[in-house]
């Protein structure tokens, strides 16, 4: 059977095909009774479906995380397309490529972890140098680094999205540090290798992805500053006021006290950091949205991070493909890995809830002050 995937639906269509598990739910029909709400997924998107009769006997016979051949048809529902399901199965391995359901960066994972260490090579200071070089020669380290997501649902939530959204961030420091007089470019290039680098082991990415316990009392701020804090330990002379100042990034690098940062940015490179690191993340995170492949109409639906939806008609010639961030297969993939649930938990569950919507001197406008004396 040819597997259809996510991007390929299209309304009014009866699909028979495979998808993964993402969420699975039973829900209170308004006329009594339940149905059986559940997000399917595979590398190219999400699609939730209602389960609406019949159900019963096979709900249990599979479970989230698990592969199931789904028979259904497809409808629009405000611009969104929807399954409505008339059965399911759970699916054999041999039924099933795995491939077909790991979302992965569009990107060469070698090639951009080549660049990094490049880049790291030709610093200046030999400390941060050394630092970095020690952090990645652990072969684990380095796999892990290379293997993870970004984050389970907001921005690059994807295998090897925590690669390249750390390096998209290191050249977008480079060129907007160098603008700036008295920047240290290798202080603040080592905070964007770095300011994620707990999500290695906060976030767990061999089954479907979620937070490790250790995540979950943690957090990827704390435990990155501690592994920093001892690779540091280890190396002789390191400057004291070098260290206060990488640690201090790292604990600030989300900007506001109510994002989840412990302190605020105290200096030039704290604060260059938390901004463009919100901008990368923003960015990448609208240009997942305006393409998903199961969303009609030229507006997207209302996410979460930007809390209303986003035009998507584009200005150039060549408008946005219609895969996301997902066109290409990893090699080599445990058969264990799995995308990220796009319903599951806030992307820091230490953190305080959602931001809040963009207004006067919100972390999110900070050229709006600049741009208000310039009109007067």
């Amino acid at each position: 059977m040819e597997k259809i995937f996510v991007r390929d639906l299209v309304a009014n269509q009866t699909i028979s095909t495979t998808f993964l598990v993402k969420t699975k739910e039973l829900r209170s029909k308004k006329t009594g009774g339940q149905f059986a709400l559940i997000t399917f997924g595979d590398k190219t998107g999400d699609i939730v479906g209602q389960w609406w009769d019949n159900f019963e006997d096979t709900i249990d016979t599979f479970d989230k995380d698990d592969v199931v051949f789904v028979r259904g048809q497809v409808n629009l529902y405000r611009n969104h397309l929807q399954l409505s399901i008339h059965r399911i199965r759970p699916c054999q391995d041999r039924e099933i490529d795995l491939a077909h359901y790991f979302p992965t960066t569009k990107y060469d994972v070698e090639q951009m972890f080549a660049e990094l260490l490049s880049i790291v090579a030709e610093f200046k200071n030999p400390y941060l140098r050394q630092l970095l070089q020690n952090i990645f020669a652990d072969e684990n380290t380095a796999q892990k680094f290379k293997r993870a997501p970004a984050a389970k649902t907001m921005h690059h939530p994807y295998l090897g999205g925590l690669l390249e959204h750390s390096l998209s961030l290191v050249n977008l420091c480079r060129k907007v540090g160098g603008h700036y007089e008295g920047i240290d470019i290798d202080l603040l290039v080592t905070g964007a290798v770095l300011h994620d680098f707990g999500k290695i082991d906060e976030l767990s990415y061999e089954r479907a992805f979620g937070y490790t316990d250790e995540g979950q009392m943690i957090g990827h701020l704390v435990m990155e500053t501690m592994m920093v804090s001892d690779h540091i330990s280890r190396i002789p002379d390191f400057p004291e006021t070098l260290r206060l100042h990488l640690l201090h990034m790292l604990l600030a690098h989300h900007g506001k006290l109510e994002y989840g940062s412990p302190k605020l940015p105290s200096t030039p490179e704290a604060l260059l950091l938390a901004y463009l690191d919100d901008l990368d993340s923003k960015v990448e995170a609208m240009q997942r949205l305006i393409a998903e492949p199961q969303t009609a109409g030229d507006w997207t639906r209302i996410s979460p991070m930007f809390e209303r939806p986003i035009y998507r008609v584009r200005t150039l010639s060549e408008p946005a493909a219609a895969e996301s961030a997902v066109v290409v297969s990893p090699p080599e993939i445990p058969a264990a890995q799995v995308a990220a649930t796009a319903t599951a938990q806030p992307e820091n569950a230490h953190a305080s809830p959602r931001k809040p919507s963009v207004r006067q001197n919100n972390f999110n406008t900070p050229f709006e002050q600049f741009f208000k004396q310039q009109q007067d």
